[in-house]
Order: C-alpha cells, then structure tokens, then sequence
C-alpha cells in the first residue's frame, strides 16, 4: 500500500519545535515528518477495501482519518488567512469533523451506518498531496517572526502538525482493533521485547507525602500546547500511597480469572451497562477462543477477533489469552502494562479492595518526582526521543515491560509514557482556561463530566501528544493506549484531590466510584464549576424568562433587530434567499426572517436554547411556568412560517454552512471565544450577502470589530444602527458588514 505515500515510509518522530528559535527549515522539516509519520500508519492495511470498513461502530471507516487531518490544515490556514482560497470545499466539508464516542450505545448515524459513499483512495491521495504542496509554499513565502506565539498566523500551522500527530495514534487505536488478516506489518516497525528480566511478579505500593501541586503549563514555554494544557491550578495533595509500576497483563490475568468481569458489585451502574452492551469478558486487545464481539461496525460487525488460537504450551501462566499488538497476534506479555477503558480500570480497583483507585492529575506530578520541574519539562518537549529514557516517540512500536526503563526519583516507573494513564478527575479547563479562536471547541465540548483525563503518552504518542503538560479527556468506555495503576489515600478523613465537574452532580445527582454510586460531597473530592461557559449558561438558563423576553412583550430586540435586517437588506435590492441565525435565543429572531426568507438556518450551542424553539417550530407555540409558578403560552403570530426553519444545535461552524444571503449574530456576549465565531463569518457569506452583528449596548460596535472583520469585510453603513426602548434608552447595536464595498 505504498502508492498512498505522499513523503517517505517512516516510524521515527523528530522533536517537537522550540518555538522561540526554529528556522522555516526546521519547520518545514517537522511538518514533513509529521505527514509522513501519519501517511505511513496506513500503508499498514492490506488493500484500498481497508479503509472503508469500521473497526470500530461508534467510529467512521478509516478513510475519513486519512483525509481527515489534511483537512484541517487548510480549514486552520484558512481562517489564520495564511491562505485565501480552498482546495476542494466538498473534501473541506465531508472530512472536516469526526465523531466522538459520545455514548456507547449510539445507534448508527448515516456516515457511521455505511451509507455514505467515500471518495475513492487515489483521490484522497492526490487532495494530500495538493495539500501538502500548499502548506510547503506558505512555509516558503510567509514572514517568519520569532518566537511563534499564540497570536500569530503561524500558531495555525503547528496546530495543524499537532493535530496530525494526535490522529496518527487514533487511527493506530483503530487499525489494531481491525481483524488480524486485514493488516500487514510495514518495513521498519519494531516491537519491544515481550519479557523483562527479571520478571514482574509484585507491584508494591510506595508512599508519597503531602505535598502542593501547581497544574498548568506556562504560556511562555516554548512549545505548542492545546487550550486545556493552559492556565494554573494548585492543589494540596493528601498523603497516599501508589503501585510502583502499571498494573500489569499479570494482575489483570488475575482480575479476569476471579470473574471480574461477570461480577456486577465490581462495577459502576454505567460501567456494567457498557460492559453488558459490549459483552466484554476480558480487555478489548486480548484475544481467547471464545468468539467474543468484536465492536467493529459496518459489514464487520459479526466478526470476532477472539477465534482459535494457539498458545505457548511451555507457558501455561497465560491461562488461554492472546496479546494483539499492531499487526501480530503473540502470547499475552504478562511483563507490559494491560490496556484497557476507565470502566475496566475502576471494576479491577473495586475487587483490589474499597479503598483503592485511580491516580488523580495531581499525584501524578508527585509521582515523577524532579520530572515536574520546568527544566525536565523542556527535556520531555525538546529532546529527540533517543534521548529520553521512557516509552515515547514510537521508541517502539508496543508497550514495553513495566520495569523497562529507569524510575522517577521517587521511584515509580512510567510515570510518562508506555501507555497513557486513567485517572480520577473529570476533564475540565484549569483556573484561568480560555479557548482559542482558531480551534473554539477543541476541549470545551468535554466539560461536562462524562470525560475523564489521560495523561502521559503512550509508545506511539509524538510531538505536542508526548509532552509532559498533554491531558486530554475521553469518554469512559473508550478504547485507547491506555491503562492504569492503583492509588489509596492515606488520610482518610481528607478529600481525594481529584477534581468533579458539577455538571455530573446536576445531571446524575451522583458521581462514579469503583462499583457504587456515591453522592458526591466535601468529603470525597472537589467539585468544580464547568470551564466551559457555553455549559454554565446552559445549567442556567432560565426558559420562561427568555421566552418572555422574546415573545412577551410587544416589541422585543430579537424581533425588532431582525425586522430591521430585512429592511436593510430590502433597501439595498438583495437577493433574498437563505438566511443564517447565529445565536437563537428562543428563537424569535429565526421565525421573524421567515417571514422574507424562504430558508433560514438557526444555531445555538444551547441544548435548553434549540429543543424550547423547535417545540414553538413543531406546535406553533410552547407552554412554560415562570418563576411564581404561572403557566404562560407563547405563540407564534399568523405571518410567521415555521416550514422555513431549521434549528440546530452547534458548537462551531462547519463547512456544510455555506454561502449565506443573510447573516445574523445575535450572542457574542455569552460565547467562549467570539473571534472564533466571527472568524468564519466572511467565509460563509456570498459574495453580496449582508453579516447583522447584534450586541447589547456597545459591547460589538464597529470600532470593536474593525480589526477582526475589515481585513476581509466592508463596513455597509458610515455608523452603526442602534435600538432604542420605548423610553429611549439605547440598548443594542446593529453592525452591518458585506463581503464588498457596498454602502446603502
């Protein structure tokens, strides 16, 4: 499969860019590594049918990821304006956003249901390498300024490299859940030894005292970081104790013997509805001969990875279990670390004994010990992987044995790579966490208690990925490099310095522990606020009153601004077609420009927002109580025609909006990142189409947003318009903009 190689085959990372003295060479160099590294995963599979099937159900077929990270490249440089024009808005569109194992039992969507028809492999091919091509000239003929900084257009870059480097572990997650006969090993991958010397029979607990923790890492380190790495949380952490190494094959192997996984008191409510709708009966890349379910999806669905098999029968401790590695199957290396989902992890802590659990971020930095320090920060950023003495940079192409490599000062073994580490605490944004306007939802759609964090890298895990400062939440039956090792504080009257987003309280009213359902309080963790504002205002939000605000009371600013819109846009003889609401409210601004639009698309990051309009959309009314217990009825007027909207809820501006006559932004106030949104404002507009900015008092004025949009907008009016309350108080500004120099 060698054809599909736009570069060289390779399996060896450089290091990651030191962002206050790289030259255009060494970028250039990085980033060729980094599409050649993740081009060259795939020459793994066997033909070009491969790439259509799922290895996984909740997952697209592997074709979407190896179009998928050339996508975002040129979507980033896009909006940076390193680039003015696209490649292929219809690859642009169809590979630009995945999906996320949001839930375990999802029922198909129509990209996951195999309905879809994909483009052929050559084609992706080629786009790659246009793609390519296009980011070597901006390399070559775009000013560099050092250092490289989050506000500069070349942040889009390293941000599309990073990303690139992300989806080379996904898609290495995916391929190994392919059936066996489907992959063939590349030229030049390396597996680690399967035995250690000696062997690792005990897994004894080394104690650790109280100490203070500062997360966060600088935002002058002078490497890329994702928004969720950024900011600074401090926190003390209670005297425990933690394995010293991973938990390994070998005692997992124990946990699987002593029916670990048909045992429901060893797991939590949601983890045995997982483990049940899966039919798991030991971690997903172990294999038996016992036709266990294999999780694929589409017309892999019936297959089983756990078929007949052959085991060493000079090493009878494997008990009937296979290892998948990449592209073999071999006898279960009881030396490596097991691998396996947050549920897994937490089942074996609850039959260990009820006291014992996962790490939490913060004792994982007590954990490594003088590897917390800024300066070994740098090493694990900077230095090339054959440097570093951990599992890292696809120093191999496997896991390695546990006692491998040498212990931190305090003396725990991979405390950074080998496999990444499940802990306690639910993902959130540290104190001071703010998005960036490239990339708006990169972390904050999973703050909301349903992700926990990783840390630490895996084998495979390079660049930005294998830093010390990486953390990324994931759902917690999703499959990954992953493993664990067991904790237990030692003051048990202190809290476990874990951290609990409220959102998880709010909904479930409990949190998950081992296998009980505890209600979450003082004593057992922190709890935190959602870091995510678009959450917090949807906890808030209060319906009844927005409905009265938008529907009753006779002239409300939703209504008037939209009315005032399609005065404008009449005035100037626009074309009058489709129109776009950014920032529903309850949706009065959409139903009034149905009225002159025969297609209106309203959006919102709302839940509450988007599922209160649709109601009015489908009954042409709703009923709410108020905060005195009354009942209102709010409803549409006669004029108003509902079969020309479309509400959704977004968390982002996809591709597939495009080209809007009409454009209305209503809610920058209560957004994350504004600029974000703005940022593709002028791209989703026609060439004479009209951008409405809505804001409260001046918050948005045209002075405001001069350096954001003029650079690619015109300014329609000399002024902005203003709306005034029936006593003549100003209480919001218009500010209307075009793609052309149009003045009405």
């Amino acid at each position: 499969m060698e054809f599909i190689l736009t570069g060289s085959l390779t399996f060896s990372s450089l290091n990651q860019l030191d962002l206050t003295k790289c030259s255009k060479t060494d970028i250039r160099k990085y980033f060729l590594n980094s599409y050649d590294l993740n081009e060259s995963i795939f020459t793994a599979l066997k033909d070009d049918d491969v790439f259509y099937c799922f290895p996984d159900r909740l997952r697209l077929p592997l074709i979407f990821y190896f179009g998928h990270t050339a996508v975002v490249y040129v979507n980033k440089l896009m909006l940076a304006g390193l680039i003015k024009e696209r490649i292929n808005l219809n690859f642009e569109t169809l590979f630009e956003t995945g999906v996320d194992e949001m839930s375990w039992d999802d029922t198909s969507s129509y990209r996951i249901s195999g309905c879809l028809e994909w483009p052929v492999v050559k084609d992706v091919v080629d786009y790659r390498r246009q793609v390519k091509n296009l980011i070597l000239d901006v390399i070559e003929t775009t000013a560099l300024k050092l250092p490289i900084t989050m506000d500069s257009p070349w942040w889009s870059l390293l941000m599309g490299i990073e990303h690139e480097r992300i989806h080379l572990e996904t898609s290495s997650v995916l391929i190994r859940q392919l059936p066996i006969y489907m992959v063939v090993k590349p030229a030049g991958w390396k597996y680690a030894a399967v035995k250690s010397v000696p062997a690792v029979t005990e897994n004894p607990f080394i104690v650790v005292e109280s100490n203070k923790v500062t997360l966060g890492k600088p935002t002058d380190f002078p490497s890329y970081g994702w928004d969720n790495e950024y900011g600074q949380t401090t926190i003390n952490v209670p005297k425990f104790e933690a394995t010293k190494y991973l938990i390994t094959n070998r005692q997992f192997l124990e946990f699987v013997l002593d029916n670990g996984y048909r045992r429901q008191d060893l797991w939590s409510a949601e983890g045995w509805e997982w483990k049940t709708f899966r039919g798991a009966e030991h971690p997903t890349f172990w294999v038996c001969n016992q036709n266990c379910k294999s999780g694929c999806g589409g017309k892999l669905a019936n297959i089983s990875h756990c078929q007949t098999i052959e085991i060493d029968a000079n090493d009878s401790t494997v008990r009937g279990y296979c290892y998948r590695l990449m592209f073999d199957v071999i006898d279960l290396p009881l030396d490596w670390p097991v691998e396996v989902n947050y549920h897994e992890a937490k089942a074996f802590c609850c039959w260990t004994g009820p006291d014992f659990r996962l790490t939490t971020e913060a004792e994982i930095m007590l954990l490594r010990g003088n590897k917390m320090s800024p300066s070994e920060g740098v090493k694990y950023d900077m230095i090339h992987h054959e440097e570093q003495k951990v599992n890292l940079n696809l120093k191999f192409g496997s896991p390695t044995p546990v006692n491998y490599f040498e212990p931190s000062s305090r003396g725990f073994y991979d405390t950074q790579g080998n496999v990444w580490q499940w802990l306690e605490d639910n993902f959130n944004g540290l104190d001071g966490f703010r998005t960036h306007w490239l990339y708006d939802d990169y972390s904050t759609p999973c703050f909301h208690g349903k992700h926990n964090i990783m840390v630490g890298g895996s084998w495979i895990s390079t660049g930005n990925v294998a830093s010390s400062f990486s953390r990324f939440g994931f759902r917690r039956h999703f499959f990954q490099h992953a493993g664990f090792r067991l904790a237990r504080s030692l003051e048990p009257s202190t809290r476990i310095p874990s951290i609990t987003v409220g959102a998880v309280i709010q909904e479930n009213g409990n949190a998950q522990n081992g296998g009980k359902d505890i209600v979450n309080s003082e004593e057992k963790t922190w709890t935190a606020t959602s870091s995510s504002k678009q959450y917090v205002f949807d906890e808030k939000a209060n319906i009844s009153g927005i409905l009265e605000l938008e529907f009753g009371i006779r002239k409300p600013l939703s209504a008037a601004s939209a009315q005032m819109a399609m005065a404008i846009f009449r005035q100037g003889s626009f074309h009058a077609d489709s129109a776009l609401v950014i920032g529903i409210s309850a949706g009065r601004t959409a139903f009034e420009l149905s009225k002159a639009f025969s297609k209106v698309l309203a959006v919102d990051y709302s839940e509450k927002m988007v599922s209160v309009a649709e109601q009015i959309r489908c009954n042409g009314h709703v009923t709410q109580t108020n905060a005195d217990g009354v009942k209102r009825e709010y409803a549409l007027d006669d004029k108003c025609q509902p079969k020309n909207v479309v509400f959704k809820q977004l968390t982002w501006l996809p591709n597939e909006i495009y080209k809007q006559d009409l454009i209305m932004v209503m809610f920058l106030e209560r957004v994350e990142n504004p600029n974000a949104w703005l940022a593709r404002v002028w791209e989703i507009g026609s060439s004479k189409s009209l951008v409405f900015i809505v804001s409260k008092d001046d918050a948005w004025s045209y002075e405001k947003l001069k350096p954001i949009l003029q650079p690619r907008m015109s300014h329609v009016f000399d002024r902005d318009c203003t709306y005034q309350s029936a006593d003549g108080d100003k209480i919001a500004t218009l500010s209307v903009w075009s793609k052309q120099s149009t003045r009405i």
